[in-house]
């Protein structure tokens, strides 16, 4: 009787050890799990580490994530070889999913994809009988606060057109093409630090995340190109204070002002840049100015036909 009631016993235990570490396995392969497959239930994205992941608004989600991107036209008076050009300016803001490691636009949905807001943001103006064009792409994961994964810029007239690309990798890496000679083909690495380029972007996902203060921040690679300066971080100070975002860089003579809305979606209404135009003799301080003309939510890459021409109506575009 007694040795029956010992089996019985080491029968239990054993039963209650082996359901402790089942459990105990669960629980790990669940938190690991968590760990893993962290993201969004409207992409059905997952975030590949390193990248922090927090939570999306209701609001972000019904907004940026109803299948359309958002375009918005601007009045453009851009300063331009020592006069100001009147143009037009267009910011289009759509998410995506993003390959990490290749950076570029993933093709379909898979464990690596990370989701991203994206801006195309561009420029249109004349300098006398020739054009301008300027495009500057940013790709900024929506779940946390750090850099953008790749930035890209272009710029075409008729003397020839530049090209400029930076990777987020370990470093920064950027590859430069152009027609100047001082400024051929190029690759180098920076230590990372803020972009200008990306701050368009942050400021549309949590506006009070911005940086403010004295900071270290790599002007906009349009800015670079047109007034020729290195690529590289400069000292700025940072102000955010009543629906304005203004930098202001000592060493470059220039500021910048984005002005938004303080309320969801925080759209741009539009921006004040101020530095020197020009060269030599001619070179004057001017201010660039965008104004906000409308904003609409499209699918605009289904608006090919020739009837959707309308649309550009609808944006005062030319």
């Amino acid at each position: 009787m007694v040795q029956s009631f010992k089996k019985i016993i080491k029968v239990e235990i054993a039963f209650y050890i082996i359901i402790a570490i089942l459990s105990l396995f669960t629980s790990c392969k669940k938190e690991s799990e968590s760990k893993k497959l962290a993201y969004n239930l409207e992409t059905h994205s997952v975030l590949d580490q390193p990248f922090e992941t927090k939570e999306l608004s209701k609001e972000f989600k019904s907004y940026w994530y109803a299948g359309e991107a958002e375009i918005s036209s601007y009045k453009l008076e851009q300063a331009r070889y020592g006069e100001i050009r009147n143009g037009q300016a267009v910011l289009i803001y759509v998410t995506e999913d993003f390959l990490p490691k290749t950076q570029v636009k993933a093709d379909g949905q898979n464990a690596s994809n990370v989701p991203v807001l994206k801006l195309n943001a561009t420029k249109k103006f004349n300098t006398g009988i020739y054009p301008y064009s300027i495009m500057q792409s940013t790709f900024y994961p929506v779940s946390n606060n750090k850099h953008a994964i790749k930035t890209s810029s272009s710029m075409q007239e008729w003397c020839g057109h530049v090209y400029s690309q930076l990777n987020n990798k370990e470093l920064f890496e950027i590859m430069s093409h152009s027609y100047f000679e001082g400024e051929a083909d190029k690759s180098f690495n920076l230590d990372k630090a803020i972009l200008e380029n990306e701050l368009w972007t942050q400021l549309r996902i949590a506006p009070k995340s911005l940086p403010i203060g004295n900071i270290e921040i790599i002007p906009s690679f349009e800015y670079s190109r047109l007034r020729h300066v290195p690529l590289k971080a400069y000292k700025a100070t940072a102000v955010l204070a009543n629906g304005t975002y203004s930098l202001n860089y000592p060493d470059l003579n220039r500021t910048l002002a984005i002005h938004f809305s303080p309320n969801f979606p925080y759209d741009i209404l539009g921006w004040e840049e101020t530095f020197k135009s020009g060269f030599g003799s001619n070179a004057k301080e001017l201010t660039t100015k965008a104004t906000k003309l409308k904003t609409i939510k499209s699918a605009y890459w289904e608006k090919n036909h020739n009837k959707d021409e309308i649309l550009r109506d609808t944006l005062q575009l030319n």
